[in-house]
């Protein structure tokens, strides 16, 4: 029998039937997708960059698309358009499929190639494991370091090297850029007893997770070492679509580290029908349409110290729905994918298809991102190490 800060691990997939696609998500393009192998607003200058919104962002981004289409590509595109003409790029997504990560990838997918020159095919293939670790070493390590491979990986990752045990530098990856910032929430079943942040502290709860690293860990975590929340958890779920079947079955009482996005868009209907409980968001502020009644956990730090380790771990939010390639692959390609990628948050297309899955576009930067991750992992050592501290089981 286990006690309330035990934590479980599986160590193969959950049985049961994952979450289908979304429909109006497939077969809108004429870029082939397949299974693969196993193989908020935005932080200030400091913390991040701005980017820009409203009528501004619609005219810019209608000059910058109408721009791409029609602008000759300089003289040495010539050999990217060579490369990539005839060729498939794949696509690793570190989820299952049918999780947030998994919708977001495929969008993507079936736009990108149009914007890359040569018009390369785009196939997306999932490579759960870990939380995404495995997914991200394998695009790290063993992929080819050419520009024909892209992945997504959870948002969590980037900041992992500083707070766990994963070996690798994520300011090395050849960082495309994010379709969205997030807010991440800690949800329970409604047939729980645990409905809100004051039941949190005062009643255990069973929590699903996915392996060391990810948000759903350690969020779940934090709430026990930072907040004295009894929590169990039960973790190896290969992603969000597993742990969410396990919640509908009663197998666990909830989850943290689910996006608010990825709630409106994969289960609407449960907010509608209000079959969940929202608790805590996580995240360094809150999406203006989250219930006001729901609180951001760094409003309920206890002190500065605990409200700047915080937002350490907070900081992968600003990553949301991250899009990288190996590092070192070739000057040119790494400037065709990146450009590909800035022009495809702008395509109409893309936006369209975007808002009819009801999934958020509010893009960042390969060169933002950079810029974070610099930021990140120049934090002092004395409080990296106490923000490891509140993730340790």
């Amino acid at each position: 029998m286990t006690g309330a800060g035990d934590t479980l691990f599986f160590t193969s997939p959950r049985r049961g039937e994952v979450d289908a696609l979304r429909a109006s998500g497939e077969g809108r393009s004429d870029h082939r997708e397949s299974e693969g192998p196993s193989p908020q607003p935005s932080p200030q200058r400091g913390e991040g960059a701005r980017r820009v919104r409203g009528y501004a962002f619609r005219k810019y981004a209608r000059a910058l698309f109408a721009f791409a289409l029609f602008a000759p590509f300089p003289a040495h595109a010539a050999g990217v358009e060579d490369f990539y003409r005839g060729r498939t790029v794949s696509l690793i997504i570190g989820f299952s499929v049918g999780s947030g990560y998994d919708l977001y990838a495929r969008l993507l997918a079936r736009h990108i190639g149009k914007h890359i020159p040569g018009r390369p095919y785009v196939v997306a293939q999932n490579m759960p494991g870990a939380g995404s670790v495995k997914a991200a070493n394998y695009v790290f390590s063993v992929a080819p370091k050419d520009g024909s491979v892209i992945g997504t990986m959870s948002r969590s990752v980037p900041v992992e090297p500083l707070l766990g045990d994963l070996q690798l530098d994520a300011r090395k990856f050849t960082w495309l850029g994010s379709i969205a910032s997030t807010s991440s929430l800690c949800a329970t079943w409604h047939t729980t007893p645990i409905k809100s942040w004051a039941d949190v502290l005062i009643r255990p709860l069973t929590l699903g997770g996915e392996g060391t690293g990810a948000d759903l860990d350690n969020f779940a975590v934090i709430l026990r070492t930072m907040f004295g929340a009894k929590v169990k958890l039960v973790t190896g779920y290969p992603g969000g679509s597993e742990v969410n079947l396990a919640i509908e079955r009663g197998e666990i009482d909830g989850r943290c580290g689910w996006s608010w996005d990825s709630i409106k868009s994969t289960r609407p209907d449960w907010l509608r029908d209000r079959k969940i409980n929202l608790l805590v968001v996580f995240s360094l502020q809150k999406a203006a349409d989250i219930p006001p009644e729901v609180p951001l956990i760094l409003d309920l730090a206890k002190s500065d110290e605990q409200r700047t380790i915080l937002r350490l771990h907070l900081a992968g939010q600003f990553f949301g729905r991250p899009f990288f390639a190996p590092p070192g692959i070739p000057d040119d390609r790494r400037a065709a994918l990146r450009a590909a990628f800035d022009v495809t948050m702008t395509d109409p297309d893309f936006i369209a298809e975007a808002r009819a899955s009801r999934l958020e576009v509010n893009p960042a930067s390969g060169a933002e991102i950079d810029q974070l991750l610099a930021e990140i992992y120049a934090t002092p050592r004395d409080l990296v190490e106490k923000a490891r501290a509140a993730i340790r089981n």
